[in-house]
Formats: structure tokens, C-alpha cells, sequence
């Protein structure tokens, strides 16, 4: 089983609209199910791997909406603690190329107050954290110290920090927090916008260079997403593999990157290298699918509002 652990919120998206009200001058929203690491549980089940989603979630109408959304998807809630604090609420501002920028509501939300569990399921194989899980105290430590054990524990651990720069007070101590983690985790997955702002890089800084000394950290490979462009990894065992994105008509980007942690994990654990061993030695043929398959999902995501993860069946097709 993978266990995915980090915040469900309620995305207020632009909503459709087909005429326009003089007297209504904000925009209509709509609200969807999200979060990074939500979105990752939930685009996991649906393309069949076994999937437990770890947070803290309101007991309001929106927390049992999105506890709803993870059984839908096939996901198992038994690790989700709950309490009578508000959802996490994001605001997605959609760009006319479909990128999103948010902003949040997250002062005395539910997801805030997560606390480590004493341990996890036998059988868990992998762990997947990230996003404002990891900025948000004082369940930020409670995850980082989940990430730390499990890691220990000999769990295959995944990272995407989702960079929200909005929610770090702190960047510098952030960057030096980020840097204490990667010892600890087997598969760094992040964008290209969150690698130049981690290296705290302009757009002409060498990220090569970056990423080949975050490489020596611990990790045994580091997946960046370009767009449109693709995805790229450098590994132990097979260095800088390229792959290009596939081409969508592009509704919008949001949950394209939590996709992309999903289909990494899910094949990974297809063929059987969910260890830090098994992906260090993987070679650029089995990136090349690895990788295709993951860009094939995040479109697909692209293609339709909102976080909507495809399902085995439409990638199979």
C-alpha cells in the first residue's frame, strides 16, 4: 500500500460563465476538491494502486465532501484523524494559458492540527508528503517527523515540496529545512518554477549543477516538470533522461503536478522498484517509460477543469 499524507482543502475555481451581471462584479467560483497531496491519493486509486490518505479533516460539509471524494476514488480513510476546525480553503486565480496561481485561507483549519500517528499499517510500501502540508505549523513537524520515521523504517519515501511561496514567511529557513529533508527521501519530484526557487536561482542560474548536488544529498533521482516541455530525471544509475510533454488542449494545470507524483509511484510499483536501490539503478529505457506515462497522465489532468486525475482505463486506451 502507498500511503499519501498531507492536506485535503476546497479549491475555489473560476466557474464557467455564460453570460455576464452588471451588478455582480466578483467572479462565480466553484468549489472543488483539492489539496496536493489529496489529489495525489486520489489520482493513485484511480489508476488502481492501493492508496491510504494520512491528513487531519474538518468534520464540516466540505471535510465529509472530500472524505467522500477519496472512497469514490477507492482510497483508504482509516489513517484520516478529524475536527470541528474549518477546510483549508484555496483561491485559484487561471491564467489564459491555463497556469494557476492560489491564494489561501488557512488560519485554525483542520489540517493544521494533524498529528503523527503512532505507525503505520504493515504492508505499507511507500510514502508520498509535500506542499503546505510541510509549511503549516504545527502539522508541518508532525509530517516532517512521519517523512523521517518511515524513511528509517526502511518505506520508500517520495517528496514534492509544491513550493506555495505566498504561505513561507521565512524563505531562507525554509530553503535550509528543505535541505535537511532530502536525506530521507528516495524520489524528489518538483517543477521547474519550485527548483529555481528553492536554489533561490534567476531563470539564466545553472539548475544542472543544483540539482546534481541535491542528488548527492540522498535522493536516488530527481523528476522536474517543464509544461508543456516534459519531464526530465537525473538518477544515480542512468543521469539526465528527457522526455517531451504530450500535447493537450489545456483547460487549466491544476493537480498536472500531483499526476505526476501519482503516475511515478504507480509505476514504479508496476515494476516492482518502489525501493531506494530499485530506482538508483534504473536504466534511461525504463525512465523513458516511466516518465512517458506520467506525462501522458498530467495531460490528461490538463485537459478538464479542475483536479481531475485520469483513471487506468483512459491511459490504457
Amino acid at each position: 500500500m502507498i500511503v499519501v499524507a498531507g492536506e485535503a482543502l476546497i479549491d475555489l475555481v473560476p466557474a464557467p460563465v455564460t453570460h455576464s451581471d452588471p451588478a455582480s462584479p466578483l467572479p462565480p467560483l466553484l468549489p472543488q476538491r483539492g489539496g496536493g497531496p489529496y489529489n495525489v491519493a486520489v489520482a493513485l486509486a484511480r489508476l488502481g494502486s492501493p492508496t491510504s490518505f494520512c491528513s487531519r479533516v474538518s468534520t464540516d460539509a466540505f471535510g465529509a465532501a472530500l472524505l467522500s471524494g477519496l472512497r469514490d476514488a477507492g482510497a483508504d480513510t482509516a489513517l484520516v484523524q478529524r475536527g470541528p476546525e474549518p477546510t483549508t480553503l484555496a483561491v485559484a486565480d487561471v491564467g489564459s494559458d491555463g497556469s494557476a496561481g492560489y491564494g489561501f485561507y488557512t488560519e485554525g483549519t483542520a489540517d493544521r492540527l494533524f498529528t503523527l500517528p503512532t505507525a503505520l499499517p504493515e504492508g505499507v510500501t511507500a510514502l508520498s508528503v509535500g506542499t503546505c502540508s510541510l509549511v503549516l505549523e504545527p502539522g508541518a513537524s508532525a509530517y516532517e517527523a512521519l517523512l523521517r520515521r518511515e524513511s528509517d523504517n526502511g518505506v520508500f519515501t517520495a517528496l514534492d515540496p509544491n513550493i506555495r511561496p505566498g504561505l513561507i514567511a521565512d524563505a531562507d529557513a525554509y530553503r535550509k529545512r528543505f535541505l535537511s529533508w532530502l536525506p530521507y527521501v528516495a524520489l524528489l519530484k518538483l517543477s521547474i518554477e519550485d527548483a529555481r526557487w528553492l536554489a533561490d536561482l534567476g531563470p539564466d542560474g545553472d539548475l544542472d549543477t543544483r540539482l546534481a548536488e541535491w542528488l548527492e544529498y540522498g535522493p536516488a533521482a530527481i523528476v522536474l516538470t517543464r509544461g508543456g516541455d516534459g519531464l526530465s530525471v537525473w538518477s544515480r544509475g542512468a543521469g539526465r533522461v528527457s522526455v517531451p510533454g504530450t500535447k493537450v488542449t489545456v483547460v487549466d494545470t491544476i493537480g498536472a503536478g500531483d499526476t505526476v507524483n501519482a503516475a511515478l509511484l504507480h509505476r514504479l510499483r508496476e515494476i516492482d522498484a518502489l525501493s531506494h536501490a530499485a530506482v538508483a539503478g534504473l536504466d534511461a529505457e525504463v525512465w523513458h517509460d516511466v516518465l512517458g506515462f506520467a506525462a501522458r497522465a498530467a495531460a490528461l489532468t490538463c485537459s478538464r477543469s479542475g483536479a481531475e486525475p485520469p483513471y487506468a482505463w483512459e491511459l490504457s486506451a
